[in-house]
């Protein structure tokens, strides 16, 4: 027994350490050892304590093989069961990472109210306390303090923190007004050709920033005397690019005008924020925004981010699938109108609560109650549009609905080249879903799920829909590995265990 415990440990500590690129004699360095000593773990050949354990957890920064956390987590989720009662809707996960970054822009203390405790906020605090940033968490650890230094130590960034999180991006808008020149690892090996980044270099560009890419770090070099003399022209309506262009005029010394804007809600709350640090910004909510930039920033700020329109999507189907009546609270509605019309369409039974202001004082917010309904597949294809139309990450979720629907459902996930692909696995379920290219998917309902055992998928989304229909399959299911899940969700099970699911956290050591 003791023998087969070692080579499962052993197996742990290779796959990470073959997930993170290195090799035994690199993991051996770090641990001030020998590699055959390493090569003897990973075979479960050796004695490990638990000291070394928490060693190897922290040299390769993977709760694998981290202390107190064994294994990967999976989830063991009993089907069937009624959800009933009412869950709030955490803040956003997508504004919070904007903000974070927005807060190289001030010289004061920045605090913001109930971060999202997620992997993503998590590396980007990695990465701003490696340069100096100062952040902590306050008020038994619902709020976030951020102080900045006199001086970003940039030659000191966490590279491999920076690596994890593709929003690191984002930093490029407020370092091009602090630094004359500066380094930054990026995520993922991408080329500055590609339609992800060069929208970025656009817009940045007018405001004097060059960059160059070679072996994985972007050279970036600020030509102050450059400035935007007519509107900013973005190629592509994206989130993150409109952030950015936000980020370099914010600190601009005069009126920048922003088109083809992306008006979407982590957009939105930027803006806001921008506006407490007293930067202004006309046509908020619209594809032209107009900056009123201010060279300074030094203001001590307090900022409430609104809540997460694609988790109240996330729980209100949810609640469709499991054939539920469930009230979800805080629902951010301006990001919901187009899905709950297409809802109201095949038949949901539902109200809202009158409007209320959000903590930001700016964002509509509703609570929705969801009832059992007998819905009807939609006459037009399912598809997302910028905003406001309907929301590109809340697509998957129709697919888990429209499988609970009568009829067949066109779902165009036009976005992604591969996300699509990965619906598929609700097949496994008792789904019957049929893809015709990586980008279209038909859905045959309704369905009666089966539990069944299975890895998680790869994409957040879809991997949060595999967990729905399981949740109303009849019988037990095993989702696998639900890293991706924690990277965009906050204790998901326990919180849907409060309104009635049942969902077992486990370990396989």
């Amino acid at each position: 027994m003791a023998d087969d415990y070692l080579v499962r440990i052993g197996k742990l500590i290779r796959d990470a350490r073959q997930h993170r690129g290195w090799t035994q004699t690199q993991l051996a360095e770090a641990l001030a050892t020998s590699q055959s000593a390493v090569n003897r773990i990973e075979r479960g050949n050796q004695n490990i304590s638990l000291e070394m354990i928490a060693r190897i957890g922290e040299a390769l920064d993977s709760e694998i093989v981290s202390l107190g956390y064994a294994g990967p987590m999976h989830l063991r989720v009993v089907g069937r069961r009624r959800l009933s009662g009412s869950i709030d809707v955490k803040t956003s996960k997508n504004a919070c990472v904007a903000l974070l970054c927005a807060t190289l822009l001030n010289k004061g203390r920045t605090v913001l109210r109930r971060v999202a405790r997620i992997e993503e906020v998590f590396r980007l605090l990695e990465v701003l306390n490696s340069i100096g940033v100062r952040t902590r968490w306050i008020n038994d650890g619902v709020d976030l303090e951020i102080v900045p230094p006199a001086e970003l130590d940039m030659e000191s960034i966490d590279a491999e923190a920076a690596i994890r999180t593709r929003s690191i991006i984002m930093f490029l808008g407020p370092l091009l007004h602090r630094m004359d020149r500066f380094k930054l690892p990026y995520a993922g090996g991408c080329d500055l050709g590609t339609r992800t980044i060069e929208p970025h270099m656009i817009a940045l560009r007018r405001f004097g920033l060059d960059v160059t890419a070679t072996e994985g770090l972007y050279h970036a070099q600020v030509e102050k005397a450059v400035a935007p003399g007519r509107p900013i022209v973005l190629t592509e309506r994206g989130d993150t690019v409109t952030e950015n262009a936000l980020l370099a005029a914010a600190r601009h010394d005069g009126v920048t005008v922003i088109r083809n804007a992306s008006s979407n809600y982590m957009v939105q709350d930027l803006c806001f924020f921008l506006e407490a640090l007293g930067v202004r910004v006309d046509g908020v909510g619209s594809t032209t925004l107009t900056v009123h930039g201010i060279p300074e920033i030094d203001v001590d700020v307090d900022y409430s981010p609104s809540e997460d329109p694609v988790e109240a999507m996330s729980l209100l189907a949810a609640a469709v699938v499991t054939e539920s009546e469930l009230t979800i609270r805080r629902v951010p509605i301006e990001f919901l109108e187009i899905e709950l019309a297409v809802l109201e369409e095949m038949g949901l039974d539902h109200d809202r609560s009158a409007e209320y202001a959000a903590d930001n004082g700016r964002t509509r917010l509703v609570d929705l109650t969801v009832r059992p309904s007998k819905l009807e597949a939609p006459i037009d294809k399912i598809h997302p549009m910028p905003f406001p139309g309907l929301n590109i990450d809340n697509v998957p979720f129709f697919a888990a609905i429209a499988a609970t629907a009568q009829g067949q459902t066109l779902i165009h996930d036009w976005v992604y080249d591969n996300r699509a692909i990965y619906l598929t696995d609700l097949n496994r379920l008792g789904g019957r879903l049929q893809l015709l290219d990586p980008h279209r998917v038909l859905v045959e309902g309704p369905t009666r799920w089966r539990a069944a055992e299975m890895m998680c998928p790869p994409a957040l989304r879809p991997a949060v829909v595999v967990l729905l229909a399981m949740m109303a399959a009849e019988g037990t299911s095993v989702l696998r590995n639900v890293y991706v899940i924690n990277r965009g969700y906050e204790d998901l099970a326990e919180r849907l265990n409060s309104i009635g699911a049942q969902i077992e956290i486990f370990r396989d050591i």
